[in-house]
């Protein structure tokens, strides 16, 4: 803030007495400003006392001493405002977050500026009612609360002081500081910094980005290995991998291919309609790249059942239509090779895009109601085979919906075959019998979890039905597992012959996509990017990085027409809790299936079709088994919205099918989420008893909180944008007439008009606005002002912040009345309130009121 001024053209008589002080002190603090902090503003928050200072309590009074005049100083007046020619401001003892850099307290007489960077507790706690103005309100750093501030901790991280001397800080490069947060570098700020750093090498001029300057500051030499390293994890890992590990992760993988081999065929055959070596190849590839690309250690990928039924949708479709064949294995797996890299197509160009944020969008009713339907849908079609009635259904239901389904296995239970009935319940009820005791053991005989109860039911199945004879007692089995052509064979699967599968497959792909990433980030985040406490490597875990993963795994999958695979949680967890550490496992697991996919395919010819089909029943199952928790839980919570969002799809998806089903929960869902953010959550607030500094929102406990006459004071507690700011005119009419946004607006209005003639807007939420919301904000200020009602703004963002910007530039700081009219806490917006009246009603205009009246 400029020198006060007792009259135009004339500083007051301070203005040389500061400058003779300035001159005096200005090479005696030379040295000490070697320890100063870099904005100087930041001297309000520490203080070191002088050489005489030698106790706490000189410490604590030393800020007494900044003033020269010790009758200045006894003279200022108690409160935060204060008279002079520029208006009615905050006192100049009190630090603001509109001040700048010439607003600097003086130093002691001593003329040796001295500065404490170890401040004790009791100084801290006494410039605690300081803290909310002078620590930048409104800075990515801000970190204190909306009523209670927290003072400033020397060795606390995160603070504000990021230019002083503090090692385990860090800190943003002091030259990238703009008002906007962007880069230095323009360079940078286009290419980001791993293409301007890692890739072009950076610049070594006087700009540089925040990275290159920390890394150059604590010695990190090999940059460009450092972002290499990030992207590409296997690099980082590798180097951290030791031989100790091998043996779990070996185990791991056997064990899981032991598991999922056989469910890896029965998805491609039962669900998928295609040959079952395709599903063998998303086991072969996906966890390979994963391997590589991957953040998370121990998540496996490979085929899902949703994903796999979707697929199989698809080529189902196509089927109807003509296009293709239920014999024609080598169209079918064309048809699910788009379908797989499409879905991998959508997530990479959402990493690519940095949209890993998008894990959060799906809401948990939408999944738990769409996974419980799926898992519907699949036990439906899987009871069609395992009651030999495959056949049958072919020429009947095999493209009907699951209601069509469940009619037909009732008419027609007469005519399931004995022996498939047998083998495949026989083999359900094993399944599930070893599935819930090994459940029960685990947490007291870990070893059980190695034990392969599926593996083993495969390979008696196999053996028995050879020994037996039973496919010549009419029990479907596998057969030959070759696909035309070579194994793994590469196939380019947008042809130019090939785009009209294309088209159907568009929409199928983004929801395997949208279903599948959601899924692996669960897992994800579950699993977690490896325990620092316990054994094993340790990566960062990174949405962004895991739909790179993904996204590379599945176009390359879908070159050898596979299935879509993506992070599975039950399967993570068997890799987990078997003894996989490292993606490492991932990447024997994929090892393994390429050798058992070369070599061992002719001993699955007679595996029973009823087996593989009762292991997708138990997948189906896992899947509906969790719906009754949150049910219970969202009727305990009163949540119908919730409730009624998952019984919607649900049902669409029984009744109807899956694609029109995921439509309505999306549409629903979309539908919530608009609603949600378009409503601004503004609040009416009231004067705790008994205090002058604490407000509370006075619509939930109204009977106990203070109303200030003439007074609406307004919280808006997040930031303002087009979403959000469409509805706030309306919802503040309805707070001015009847104090609450609970009322209907065609309750007339019962909130007298003199109680509306201050409006004081309490922004600390509103760390950020755009153009629009800046837009309707002006509006509605200037619509106050039409009507001659005051508005005050409190704890707004610092002049240097994108939101001061836009106050200055769009004139609201103007209408409002300017500065004087900015205050750091709802009280002083208060006490201006008063001081206008009186201006008001004594004539006074502020602008000319002397200075000496303060």
């Amino acid at each position: 803030m400029p020198p006060k001024k007792d009259s135009p053209g004339e500083t007051s008589s301070s203005a040389p007495e500061q400058s003779s002080h300035s001159r005096k002190v200005s090479s005696a603090s030379a040295k000490a400003n070697l320890h100063a902090p870099t904005v100087p503003s930041q001297l309000r928050e520490v203080y070191v006392p002088s050489e005489a200072s030698t106790s706490p309590d000189d410490t604590m009074h030393s800020r007494a001493m900044l003033n020269e005049d010790p009758e200045a100083s006894s003279s200022n007046p108690p409160h935060d405002l204060e008279f002079s020619t520029d208006g009615i401001q905050p006192a100049r003892d009190r630090a603001s977050v509109h001040s700048d850099d010439e607003n600097i307290p003086q130093q002691h007489p001593g003329g040796i500026l001295e500065i404490d960077l170890e401040p004790t507790a009791r100084s801290r706690l006494l410039h605690q009612q300081d803290w909310d103005a002078g620590s930048g309100c409104g800075s990515e750093n801000c970190n204190h609360g909306a009523t209670s501030p927290r003072p400033w901790s020397a060795r606390s991280y995160g603070t504000m002081n990021s230019g002083m001397s503090r090692e385990g800080f860090g800190g943003r490069y002091p030259g990238g500081l703009g008002s906007s947060g962007d880069s230095a570098d323009p360079a940078h700020a286009l290419l980001g910094d791993t293409i301007a750093d890692g890739v072009m090498g950076g610049g070594n001029g006087q700009k540089k980005s925040t990275t290159r300057y920390l890394a150059e500051r604590h010695g990190i030499k090999n940059q460009r290995m450092m972002y290499l390293a990030y992207y590409i994890p296997i690099v980082n890992w590798v180097r951290q991998y030791k031989w100790r590990y091998f043996r779990g992760d070996l185990v791991a993988a056997i064990t899981m291919a032991s598991f999922y081999i056989p469910m890896a065929l029965s998805y491609a055959s039962n669900l998928g309609h295609l040959p079952p070596i395709h599903g063998l190849y998303a086991f072969a590839i996906n966890p390979l790249i994963y391997g590589i690309l991957g953040s998370c250690p121990q998540m496996v990928v490979g085929p899902e059942a949703a994903g796999s039924l979707l697929t199989g949708e698809v080529v189902r479709e196509n089927i109807k239509k003509g296009t293709s064949g239920d014999t024609d294995g080598r169209r079918n797996a064309e048809i699910a090779g788009i379908v797989t890299c499409m879905a991998g197509a959508f997530i990479l160009i959402a990493g690519i895009f940095r949209l890993g944020f998008l894990d959060n969008v799906l809401s948990r009713p939408f999944l738990r109601g769409f996974i419980s339907a799926i898992g519907v849908v699949i036990f439906v079609d899987q009871l069609v085979p395992e009651m030999g009635l495959a056949r049958l259904a072919a020429d009947e239901v095999s493209h009907g919906s699951c209601l069509d389904k469940i009619i037909f296995l009732v008419k027609n239970i007469g005519k399931a075959h004995g022996l498939t009935c047998a083998v495949s319940f026989g083999a359900f009820a094993i399944i599930m019998f070893f599935r819930e005791l090994k459940k029960r053991l685990q947490s007291r005989y870990p070893g059980v979890a190695y034990i392969p109860d599926r593996f083993v039911v495969v390979v008696l199945s196999a053996v028995f039905a050879w020994k037996f004879e039973w496919d010549q007692q009419g029990l479907a089995i596998l057969g030959n597992v070759q696909t035309s052509g070579r194994i793994f064979s590469v196939h380019f699967p947008f042809e130019t012959s090939h785009l009209k599968y294309a088209s159907d497959a568009v929409n199928t792909a983004l929801i395997i996509a949208l279903l599948g990433f959601f899924e692996s980030s669960v897992a994800a985040k579950s699993l977690g990017s490896g325990d620092s406490s316990k054994d094993g490597v340790h990566m960062q875990l990174s949405a962004n990085r895991e739909l790179i993963a993904l996204g590379t795994a599945n176009i390359t999958g879908g070159l050898f027409m596979a299935l879509p695979a993506f992070g599975g949680y039950g399967r993570s967890k068997v890799n987990a809790s078997t003894g996989g550490t490292t993606p490492m496992s991932s990447i024997l697991l994929s090892i393994i299936t390429i050798l058992c996919t070369c070599f061992l395919l002719p001993y699955f010819y007679y595996l029973p079709k009823g087996v593989l089909c009762a292991m997708v029943s138990v997948v189906a199952y896992s899947l509906v088994e969790e719906a009754p928790h949150d049910i219970k839980f969202f009727w305990r919570i009163r949540g119908w919205s919730e409730l009624s969002l998952m019984f919607g799809i649900f049902l669409a998806t029984i009744f109807w099918d899956l694609k029109r089903g995921i439509a309505v929960g999306i549409g629903l869902s979309i539908l919530r989420l608009i609603r949600h953010s378009t409503r601004p959550r503004i609040q009416i607030l009231g004067r705790v008893p008994g205090t002058t500094d604490k407000f509370a929102n006075a619509e939930l406990d109204p009977g106990n909180l203070e109303f200030i006459e003439g007074c609406l004071i307004v919280k808006i507690p997040e930031p303002l944008t087009f979403a959000n700011t469409g509805d706030l005119k309306s919802r503040l009419n309805r707070l001015e007439a009847h104090g609450t946004s609970a009322a209907h607006p065609a309750l007339p209005r019962v909130r007298r008009e003199e109680h509306n003639k201050n409006i004081i807007f309490d922004v600390h939420g509103v760390t950020t606005i755009d153009g629009a919301g800046t837009q309707v904000l002006s509006e509605i200020i200037q619509s106050y002002r039409d009507r001659d009602v005051r508005v005050f703004f409190c704890r707004v963002p610092s002049e240097r912040s994108d939101t001061w910007r836009l106050f200055e530039a769009s004139g609201i700081v103007e209408m409002c009345g300017g500065k004087r009219h900015f205050a750091n806490s709802v009280e002083a917006a208060l006490r201006m309130t008063d001081l206008e009246s009186m201006t008001e009603e004594f004539g006074m205009d502020p602008e000319n009121i002397p200075a000496s009246v303060t």
